[in-house]
């Protein structure tokens, strides 16, 4: 839809361009361009910033729909202000220019929603992950960290190292303390599985898949 509104919002502007014409009732534009711009950007505001908080892309990338329908209405009123400053060929002008905007829109709707589908985490996430599981007490090292998002919810996996000679109850609280670090620190993160690995052991390889004897 943001990119129908770029299309749309491009070939209007060219073909005024091409085929100029008179614009009437400049100050009835302008009243209506405003109303529009503000209705969308409240709506947009809104949706954007509860799709955030809950996680969802797809309603971030409604709102942002919304921001360029507000664009839209925006030129109204650039386009009117030229003409009525003596420039008729300001109204095209300004529609190409908000084009140029929604496609900057588009860009950012549409990495953000590529990344959601491959399942990538902000990688500030993914800092603000290995910084709080090297702080906490007890880690000596960190081996891996992973994030993925499920749904409108993360979940995590990582490899702590400690030292060799704990026993396995202080080495679990240290996880376990990893742990309730790790679902605070990081926004909508609902699950974290830690694993740990005495100092100077083979490092965990968590793509191998674990083998049974008989």
């Amino acid at each position: 839809m943001i990119a129908a509104s770029a299309v749309v919002a491009g070939y209007a502007s060219i073909r005024r361009l091409l085929d100029p014409a008179p614009l009437d009732h400049p100050w009835v534009l302008m009243a209506a361009g405003l109303i529009g711009f503000a209705g969308n950007e409240l709506v947009a505001t809104y949706r954007i910033r509860v799709g955030r908080s809950i996680g969802s892309a797809a309603l971030v990338a409604d709102g942002l729909h919304a921001r360029t329908d507000g664009f839209t209405s925006l030129a109204v009123v650039l386009g009117a202000l030229g003409v009525m400053a003596g420039y008729p060929i300001a109204d095209p002008i300004v529609g190409l220019v908000i084009t140029v905007a929604i496609l900057a829109v588009l860009r950012g709707a549409a990495r953000d929603i590529y990344r959601r589908l491959m399942d990538a985490v902000d990688p500030v996430l993914t800092e603000t992950a290995t910084t709080t599981l090297t702080a906490t007490p007890g880690v000596l090292d960190l081996e891996y960290v992973r994030m993925r998002w499920i749904g409108h919810r993360i979940i995590a996996d990582a490899g702590i190292v400690v030292a060799h000679d704990l026993d396995l109850l202080p080495a679990h609280d240290i996880a376990h303390t990893a742990e309730h670090r790790l679902l605070e620190s990081i926004p909508k993160l609902a699950d974290a599985t830690i694993h740990v690995s005495p100092a100077n052991a083979v490092p965990h390889d968590p793509s191998e898949a674990p083998t049974s004897r008989y």
